[in-house]
């Protein structure tokens, strides 16, 4: 037992500083903070006994069980009657940390000049799965973003619980997660833009229903060996059918005007799968060209 008790506070003393670490990594572009929520997308009943991917099995206690929320603030954030915020869902083999780092994400948000929180939630934590825990439950996007209001104002990073603007940006399988809060999240009308990085694998009725009843801004990436082209190619078919315009390019010749001046922008990259954040800077390019106030 005392052993036992010995090696407890050492775990805890262990992750403190890891996340102090990462605090710190980030103290250029802005302040990172991290929390736990009960309505992060995991824990969730579905993966209580965790998840199998073809003759794998990934464990709830490992990969599922993980409420923890990073939030990065960028210097010289403005506090306003409306906190706006840009949520971003990981794909497969990921988790918050990792891709923090790996796609730049504070630096990108921070370059983007603009005046908003960034939300980063566990999603299945190292795991190649697509679920988006209780995102996808009825109603489960606006509690969270309840929550992460509500955990600000404690905190006196904000003055007001009021949610403004909200992004979704996913890369890879996010899609899934993202096309459940856009339909039953609770708050479709405050989700002004939605970016995926080559993420259409699926779901894309709900994109589309999307599209037309909330005309709000899509930017998708797709690319030739992500397995994205053929449902991202067959989305802009049935919107051509459908008579609603939208404007797709090759991602090298793209210029700010062409997301600043299009609702539905259709983005063929020639990068590989896992550089479409930040190969060429997009995150930052993207938000640059957002509605969203600057800074």
């Amino acid at each position: 037992m005392n052993r036992l008790f010995s090696v407890v506070p050492a775990l805890v003393l262990s992750m403190v500083l890891q996340a102090q670490d990462a605090r710190h990594q980030y103290s250029e572009y802005g302040e990172l903070l991290y929390t736990r929520l009960s309505s992060a997308p995991f824990p969730h009943p579905t993966r209580a006994s965790g998840h199998t991917y073809g003759n794998l099995q990934f464990p709830a206690d490992k990969h599922y069980n993980d409420s923890s929320v990073a939030i990065f603030i960028p210097k010289g954030y403005r506090q306003t009657d409306a906190v706006d915020v840009v949520v971003h869902l990981h794909g497969w083999w990921n988790n918050i940390d990792t891709v923090l780092k790996r796609y730049k994400l504070p630096q990108q948000v921070a370059e983007s000049g603009k005046n908003v929180i960034l939300v980063v939630p566990e999603g299945p934590r190292n795991a190649p799965d697509s679920f988006g825990g209780k995102f996808e439950d009825p109603g489960g996007f606006k509690k969270f973003m309840e929550d992460i209001a509500a955990f600000l104002v404690r905190e006196s990073k904000i003055k007001t619980q009021t949610v403004g603007t909200i992004i979704l940006t996913g890369h890879s399988g996010a899609y899934h997660g993202i096309s459940f809060a856009l339909m039953r999240g609770g708050i479709p009308d405050k989700i002004r833009e939605v970016y995926l990085f080559d993420a259409l694998y699926g779901q894309t009725e709900k994109y589309a229903y999307w599209i037309d009843h909330y005309k709000a801004k899509m930017i998708t990436v797709y690319t030739d060996s992500g397995g994205t082209k053929d449902e991202t190619e067959s989305l802009m078919d049935n919107l051509r059918g459908w008579g609603i315009p939208y404007f797709s390019k090759d991602e090298a010749a793209l210029v700010p005007a062409d997301l600043e001046n299009n609702r539905l922008v259709f983005v063929h990259s020639d990068l590989e799968h896992d550089m479409v954040l930040h190969g060429r800077m997009q995150y930052r390019d993207y938000l640059k060209a957002s509605g969203l106030p600057d800074r």
